[in-house]
């Protein structure tokens, strides 16, 4: 049997089958190997002694072109190794001398911290850039500039907004009572003497004489209502000789994010310059305050910072010392035995951007004004819209289609849960904005376009 026919010999693509078989056609660039070829026999230097020889005694010499290889030029002759004779070493007269090396390292080393100094100054300088800061309408417009952003301390926020941030004594109050009347809170935001607070701190104290607001230092300065709205619990005041008392960056609560830290400034029980932080709980929640004869719809910023009773009217801040909401409310389950209720991690705080408006037209008229569509809702109960009570004639609501038994379900494209919330959204405008109501009648949905009123209080 030929080695063709053996069953476990693994067939190569090379062999042919049979004998008789021809070849198979070379590739295009394979070319026949010639049968003549005689095959290629190494150097007599490299093939070793003959077989049957003997072994020698010492190593083959190198080949003669390596032997006679001539040092590059340039090069100095150096030693040679055996087997590669003339081959060349660089002498030592081309080395960087040995004395020169710490002063190389000494001059990189202070180049790279001279060079991180400055890269480091440059990048802070960069992160400290300050947003525009926008003042009242009306107000001095010399604001302080905030914090830097990337500040993180509440021991600088304190340092910064205590002395802007006031204790209001009033007679006859509602809030945070102790011997001698009742005490609230208030923070400075012009060059002028003016000072914010709640409308529920003062509204009791209108006489002549029944206002005073003490400062971080413990000096008492007496005060006068320049104006307050009832509807937004914000009242403005007017400190004789206040205007050497420092004013307060003004920021936007619609800048903030849930879970930011902030930190609550007052006299909560009437310990004055109290300082507090927390978070963010919540955005835009609609909260109502106050009792049935004089209640105010806030659109409410929500903190787990301690807010208690003496604390209405103080300012909630960033940590960039900017106000960013005005404290005014807190949840409770039930006031203590003989005492008021206290914090309990649940309280809110009304956003500059509407404490900005109503306090503007303060200044400018001396009252504020608040937006209405005219007609009456109900405030208990539902869960799924606002279920429409009343339209009167004339009105904006009557005007635009709104009939009674319509459910109001949203605004501008934003869900309403109940009445409460429908009001909330509507004072969040100005008067004489065009809002979109989205109701519900008779089972199909329609959208009415509404141009506010507006009313003072």
């Amino acid at each position: 049997m030929s080695e063709h026919d053996d069953p476990d010999r693994p067939v190569d693509p090379g062999d042919r089958a049979d004998p008789a078989d021809p070849a198979p056609p070379a590739e295009p660039d394979e070319q026949p190997e010639s049968s003549h070829q005689p095959p290629y026999e190494p150097p007599a230097w490299w093939q070793g002694p003959p077989p049957g020889a003997d072994e020698p005694t010492t190593p083959y010499a190198a080949p003669p072109s390596l032997t006679s290889y001539p040092p590059p030029s340039g090069y100095p002759a150096g030693p040679s190794y055996p087997g590669y004779a003339g081959y060349p070493v660089r002498s030592s007269g081309s080395r960087v001398p040995g004395w020169l090396w710490p002063v190389v390292a000494v001059t990189a080393l202070v180049l790279g911290v001279l060079g991180g100094i400055l890269g480091g100054v440059m990048v802070s300088t960069s992160m400290n850039h300050a947003p525009r800061v926008i003042p009242l309408i009306g107000a001095d417009s010399a604001a302080p500039k905030p914090l830097p952003a990337d500040n993180g301390s509440i021991a600088a926020v304190a340092a910064k907004v205590l002395p802007s941030t006031v204790q209001v004594r009033a007679n006859g109050g509602a809030d945070g009572r102790q011997s001698g009347g009742a005490t609230g809170s208030g923070f400075v935001f012009d060059g002028k003497g003016h000072v914010i607070t709640n409308n529920h701190v003062v509204a009791d104290a209108t006489g002549p004489g029944e206002l005073k607001v003490v400062d971080s230092h413990g000096r008492s300065y007496k005060a006068s209502i320049v104006g307050r709205s009832p509807v937004y619990d914000i009242a403005v005041l007017q400190v004789s000789g206040g205007s050497r008392l420092p004013a307060v960056p003004i920021g936007s609560s619609h800048a903030m994010r849930v879970g930011q830290t902030v930190v609550a400034i007052g006299s909560p029980l009437g310990l004055n310059s109290t300082v507090t932080s927390g978070i963010i709980s919540a955005l835009d929640r609609p909260v109502t305050t106050g009792d049935s004869s004089q209640s105010s719809f806030i659109d409410a910023v929500q903190t787990d910072a301690a807010i208690n009773p003496g604390n209405s009217g103080g300012p909630l801040v960033n940590l960039r010392g900017e106000v960013i909401g005005v404290n005014s409310a807190i949840a409770t389950v039930g006031a203590t035995l003989g005492g008021e209720a206290g914090n309990i991690g649940v309280g809110f705080a009304i956003p500059m951007e509407q404490v900005r408006v109503t306090a503007s037209q303060i200044l400018a008229t001396g009252q504020a004004r608040y937006p209405v569509i005219g007609a009456t809702v109900n405030t208990g109960g539902r869960r799924h819209g606002a279920q429409v009570i009343t339209v009167p004639s004339g009105t904006p609501a009557d005007k635009a289609g709104l009939r009674k038994g319509d459910l109001v379900v949203g605004v501008n494209n934003e869900p309403v849960k109940d009445g409460i919330g429908l009001i909330v959204a509507i004072r969040a405008h100005r008067p004489g904005d065009t809002i979109t109501l989205t109701i519900e009648r008779s089972g199909h949905r329609e959208r009415l376009r509404v141009t506010l009123d507006s009313k003072v209080g």
